[in-house]
């Protein structure tokens, strides 16, 4: 195939953080196949780890032949087939039978000069374009559901106890409902794929900040200064990619 990111450099980075004992995140950096992720497992120390590490294995084992259409069918599709193995074979073989094993995903997939974001759960995918921070993905999750209803606001939704609830994620549910977004890429555009551990350590000013230098490796090094430079309670994953 040919080179579809002639153009764009990455870097990537994972960490525990100061408070969990385990690293339940994952990340995917391919940009010689213009593809990268990050996974956040849930389900308990082994079983996180475990349903994040698999989420980047399948995709890193994707087919790069073929269009933007063709290849995104394909990652559907793997990610459907992942959530019913980690739903099912995975879960009914735990240990406990009521023990879930889980993991968000947000992908992004580039071709040429357009764009693919996938995700299913609160791992997030913004933009930074023409010096303006954009949130292209929608969290999964009970609070924003009830901001989209109009029966929390925002700052209500901070402080309600099922805060970190999700509504979609790989091996969770048993209708996976994968959210797509496509889009053109443009000259200076810059993507950040991250945990919630990330956004929610760095706030969204600082987010843009970092992802305003020129390098990629410099853009992570200043999220996870910022984001460990605090309490740092969950594991951290960003990639930023570059154009």
């Amino acid at each position: 195939m040919d080179d579809v990111t002639p153009t764009w450099r990455c870097a990537a980075r994972t960490d525990t953080g100061k408070v969990r004992a385990r690293n339940e995140d994952a990340v995917l950096a391919l940009p010689q196949h213009g593809l990268w992720a990050v996974a956040d497992g849930m389900g308990g120390h082994q079983n996180g780890a475990l349903a994040s590490r698999l989420v980047i294995e399948h995709l890193a084992d994707l087919p790069v032949k073929g269009t933007l259409a063709q290849r995104l069918f394909e990652l559907r599709q793997c990610l459907h087939r992942l959530n019913h193995r980690l739903g099912h074979e995975l879960t009914a073989s735990a240990d406990r039978p009521d023990t879930m094993i889980g993991s968000t995903v947000v992908a992004l997939l580039v071709q040429y000069d357009r764009a693919a974001c996938v995700w299913a759960g609160d791992s997030r995918c913004y933009l930074w374009r023409a010096r303006c921070l954009y949130q292209l993905s929608r969290d999964h999750s009970l609070v924003q559901r009830l901001i989209d209803e109009r029966r929390l606001t925002p700052q209500q939704a901070a402080q309600h106890p099922d805060a970190h609830a999700l509504t979609q994620a790989i091996g969770a549910c048993t209708a996976l409902k994968l959210d797509v977004l496509e889009l053109d890429v443009l000259p200076g555009d810059v993507f950040l794929l991250c945990s919630d551990g990330l956004y929610q350590a760095v706030p969204t000013h600082d987010i843009g900040v970092a992802l305003d230098t020129p390098c990629p490796k410099q853009a992570i090094e200043r999220l996870f200064q910022q984001g460990l430079g605090g309490p740092a309670r969950d594991n951290l994953s960003a990639v930023v990619i570059r154009r």
